[in-house]
Formats: structure tokens, sequence, C-alpha cells
């Protein structure tokens, strides 16, 4: 009869303790890339396009790790529970939706490094949300770490704000641009920001239903009423 292994249980561990300090990596490469929109500083945008290469090492790392595990779980006749197959399966989803964040934060950087438009000033609105997604990344990573499904939902709730914003920074920019307050070039560039900022909260919100499927074993749809929890058979 097949066992649980023991030395599956720590390789799981130790595996998720990497994507821990990979998400913190990412976390701090998009803090760098937005402070460095909104304080318009190409040069410190310039360095954050350099982190990209130690989440790109990693991000392949893990994935060829938890491929190994469940390879060698299958051959070894290794059985293993439920919750690991699950986080093993969250772990490799949720390892890809950093390294996009990841490339998402270097677009914004590149954003920055080459912007014609670094001289105009960056709406408040834009600042706001920044602040949120840096905010929600660091939640949805803090709850992947703690296995905290409660913060994982307070993050999915947050998505729709985002959206809020965006719209309101589009009809502002095209209102400043319209009464020649605001270059063109200044216009596309926060809008730019703002889409990759939008996106990067998508990404969370995705890391945020893959920590409550690993923790509660629920699926969480978006639907047109919101978001909803789909329970585990036989829960």
């Amino acid at each position: 009869m097949s066992t649980v292994s023991n030395g599956f249980s720590d390789r799981i561990a130790r595996l998720k303790a990497d994507l821990i300090a990979q998400g913190r990596r990412v976390q701090a490469l998009t803090e760098d890339a937005f402070r460095a929109a909104a304080e318009r500083d190409a040069g410190a945008a310039r360095h954050v396009v350099t982190l990209d290469d130690a989440v790109d090492r990693v991000d392949v790392e893990i994935e060829q790790a938890a491929v190994a595990i469940l390879s060698e779980a299958t051959r070894e006749n290794a059985e293993l529970e439920p919750s690991q197959v699950r986080e093993v399966l969250t772990i490799v989803k949720v390892n890809n939706e950093l390294e996009r964040v990841a490339d998402l934060g270097v677009a914004i950087a590149e954003r920055v490094a080459i912007s014609r438009s670094l001289d105009q000033q960056i709406p408040p609105t834009v600042v706001v949300m920044g602040n949120s997604v840096v905010g929600i990344l660091r939640d949805v990573v803090t709850a992947l770490e703690h296995a905290d499904a409660k913060l994982a939902k307070v993050a999915l709730r947050s998505e729709d704000t985002l959206e809020a914003f965006k719209s309101a920074l589009l009809r502002d920019a095209e209102n400043q641009i319209a009464m020649d307050r605001m270059t063109p070039d200044h216009g596309f560039f926060l809008a730019g920001v703002a889409a990759q900022l939008v996106t990067i909260a998508d990404h969370c919100s995705n890391i945020a239903e893959q920590v409550i499927y690993a923790t509660t074993g629920a699926i969480v749809r978006h639907m047109t009423s919101g978001w909803v929890e789909i329970p585990r058979p036989g829960a």
C-alpha cells in the first residue's frame, strides 16, 4: 500500500518558501517600478528593468521543481494528500501569475525610461492607483504565505475599484488634453501606466483565487453580480 512520503512534504514546504520569496521579490520590483513612475525617475526605471533576470531565473526553477515533485510522486507510488496536490498546483499557477506581474512592472519601468513627458505631473489618481495595486499585491503574497483565505477575499473585492479609477483618469486626461493642459504624449503615458496597473490587479485576483482554492478547496468565479465561491464537492 502506498504511503505519503515525508520527503515530499518537506520538498513541498521548501518550494512554498521559494514561492513566497519570489512573491516578495516581485512585490519589491513592482513597488520600485511604480515609485520610478511617480517620481518620474528614468534612472531608477532603468534599474528596475535589470531586476527581471532574477525573477525569470527563479520562475523556471520553481516550475521545474514542482514538475519533479509530481513526477517522482507518481513514479514512486507516493500517496499525496489532496491538499498537497492542490498546494503544488497552486504553486505552479501562482508562480506563473507572479512572473506576469513582474513583466508588467518592467513594462511600466520601460515606459518611464523612454517617456518624453517626465517634466509633467503625475495626477493624484495614478498615485492612488499605484499605491492600491502595490497594497493588493502585498496582501495576496501575505495571504499565500499564511494560507489566509479571508485576506485573499479582501484582495478580490479591490479589483472593481481599480477599474473605476482608470475610467476617471482617462476622462480627466481627455479633458486636460482638450484644454491644452496636458500633452498627448503624457496622456498616452498615463493611460498606459493605468492599464498596466489594472492588469497587475487582475493577476493579483488570480493569485487570490488560488489561495482560496489551496486553503479551502473552493473555486472562485467572477460573475456579473460579483465574486462567487463554489464549494468543493462534499464540503
